[in-house]
């Protein structure tokens, strides 16, 4: 028996039937995704229908009524348009000029036809599994040696997920062919892949059924299959367990971000009551002094309540404790921000899309400029003069001309991602895996390689007489003008993330979540600050009229505040939904990137 079908006009004869196509005035439609996985199989490549192909093959030819007008194929799901036509909905979407071809009104859809394909879901087709593709006419045709069955075309799934002549593969091995389900008990019987039960313990035996009874006898696992059975059973628990407590950290995040948005919002109530009282108070200093001009008898006591009005009202300026506040937030990078750098009104930052975008920080925190150049992530910024310098994943320092924005060289500077950068004394200091390396900021030329560091230099700081630099447990001290090691400071908690200088301090930010701090003029070891629960990725130093304060940014997703004065931290900052790895530090301002790709203010 062969249905007969029409082919698709755009159907090419050497790859079969072209994809998603549906056939007008005949019984076969053929929706195909792929051909079948095994060209080793006996098997033809058509003479099998894979279970990712849509093949229908109508028992009888479907009524004219239910073809579209657009496509003139059976209807795929049906839509009543506004003229009151029912079409494909992908014709719909499709059509060129948008107009009924009946009436030449607007297509646009009111509703699905459900009429139509509830009859188009009653007809009869066969099961695909039973059909086979015919070379000559290029359509599917029934197949008389395979799957008799016929079923309604809304219920073919239900028959076709478990047909006996679905093709399935042999689950030992990916070389055998592949079979008829109704085949595959008879052939695991015979089967030459079938692998020992311990192949995940690395056993490589591979036989009949017959074969595997005689090696498990002598195969080192089987003895310890209890004990491997037990140790699995315990590593499956921890897994869970670990799981458990992920989402536990998860729930908390999550919660933690709440109480940030509701102290957000209570500051801001805060604010705006502040406001009131503020005017409040005005209205009543207006009318204390209306009523001096009538009341003389009063005139001093009145002075001396307005007296004490006016300390009340000017003591809240003066607050001996810095309190900062997030004052905005850049958005507009594709990935996290590595890296921050800022030069008069304008801050640079550098992400994971590759790019360096410039922010106007004077007043509106707009993206004036993205600077692209880079073929890897954007990991270190430093400028000097009109220059900016960008180091990234790709190996390479490229120059930029500040106030055209443009690129103007190419430094093929490292071998290994260039993880940071600092210009100094007409110095460019770049960082990499055990080596700085030293270039004349004005020609680029090579000048020194700085060697002996013991793995990746993150971090270098310099100033008018020192370069310091950050690697596994170890601040290294150059003199800048020798380009010589002075001394090593040694540290705790793995490698060196970050480094600031102040007036008197050397500070650094290390993986294991510790920030180290010495005396500047002798190198002594002063202090060990705790707090943070990730790693110390950033420091920046902030003078204020209170004192020098150090900002320090973690993978913990909080910035903190240090006094220098006392060594202790006096604000912890929780805005950021990800890791902050970067700070800048502009006008009284800190600048803080972070993986959740954006940059926020605080002042």
């Amino acid at each position: 028996m062969r249905s007969s079908g029409i082919m698709s006009a755009n159907a090419s004869p050497k790859f079969g039937p072209t994809e998603n196509s549906w056939n007008s005035g005949g019984a076969s439609l053929m929706v195909p995704n792929s051909s079948p996985k095994r060209a080793s199989s006996n098997l033809s490549s058509h003479s099998l229908v894979g279970e990712e192909e849509e093949v229908l093959v109508f028992v009888e030819p479907p009524n004219k009524k239910l073809f579209c007008r657009i496509c003139d194929q059976v209807f795929r799901d049906p839509v009543i348009v506004a003229c009151g036509h029912t079409y494909c909905r992908p014709c719909v979407q499709n059509r060129v000029d948008g107009t009924c071809p009946v009436d030449d009104q607007k297509l646009v859809v009111m509703v699905a036809n459900i009429a139509v394909s509830e009859q188009i879901g009653e007809l009869m087709i066969h099961c695909k599994y039973g059909c086979s593709y015919d070379e000559a006419s290029h359509t599917y045709i029934v197949d008389t040696t395979r799957c008799p069955v016929t079923v309604k075309l809304h219920t073919r799934k239900d028959h076709e997920l478990d047909c006996d002549y679905m093709p399935v593969e042999c689950p030992n091995n990916a070389g055998c062919p592949l079979l008829l389900k109704k085949d595959l008990e008879d052939h695991l019987r015979s089967c030459n892949n079938v692998n020992c039960p311990h192949q995940r313990y690395s056993c490589d035996f591979m036989g009949t059924q017959e074969e595997l009874e005689d090696h498990l006898k002598v195969c080192k696992f089987e003895s310890m299959k209890d004990f491997l059975q037990r140790t699995d059973e315990r590593i499956n628990d921890m897994q869970m367990h670990m799981n458990q407590k992920v989402q536990e950290i998860e729930f908390l995040r999550s919660m933690l971000g709440r109480l940030s948005e509701r102290l957000e919002n209570m500051e801001k109530s805060v604010d705006m009551k502040l406001g009131v009282v503020e005017h409040n108070q005005n209205k009543i200093m207006e009318e204390i002094i209306d009523n001096q001009r009538d009341i003389s008898a009063m005139t001093e006591e009145i002075g001396q309540i307005n007296n004490r009005i006016n300390l009340g009202a000017t003591a809240g300026a003066y607050d001996p404790i810095s309190i900062f506040k997030c004052k905005g937030t850049f958005v507009g990078h594709l990935g996290p921000v590595w890296c921050l750098c800022a030069s008069g009104d304008f801050l640079f930052s550098g992400s994971t899309d590759k790019t360096i975008k410039v922010w106007d920080t004077s007043s509106n925190y707009k993206c004036v400029k993205t600077m692209e150049g880079h073929s890897g992530i954007v990991l270190a910024l430093c400028t000097w003069g009109n220059k900016l310098f960008s180091g990234s994943q790709d190996c390479n320092i490229i120059v930029w001309n500040m106030d055209t924005y443009e690129s103007s060289h190419l430094i093929k500077a490292h071998d290994n991602p260039v993880c940071t950068l600092v210009a100094a004394k007409n110095m460019l200091f770049s960082g990499s895996l055990k080596v700085i390396r030293v270039y004349d900021v004005h020609t680029y030329e090579l000048k020194q390689e700085l060697t002996g560091l013991n793995h990746w230099v993150r971090a270098l700081a310099a100033t008018q007489d020192y370069l310091f630099s950050g690697s596994y447990q170890t601040v290294k001290v150059w003199d800048i003008n020798s380009l010589t090691c002075l001394r090593d400071l040694e540290t705790s908690g793995g490698s060196v993330y970050s480094i600031a200088i102040t007036n008197h301090h050397i500070v650094c930010g290390t993986y294991e979540n510790c920030i180290h701090v010495w005396e500047l003029s002798s190198f002594k070891q002063l202090e060990t600050l705790m707090g943070h629960s990730g790693t110390v990725y950033a420091l920046a130093v902030l003078h204020t009229a209170y004192g020098t304060k150090v900002f320090s940014a973690s993978y913990d997703r909080s910035l903190r505040v240090w006094s220098m004065d006392n060594m202790i931290c006096t604000q912890t900052l929780v805005r950021h939904q990800g890791s902050v790895a970067c700070l800048a530090v502009s006008r009284g301002r800190i600048f803080s990137g972070a993986v959740d790709s954006t940059v926020k203010v605080w002042q």
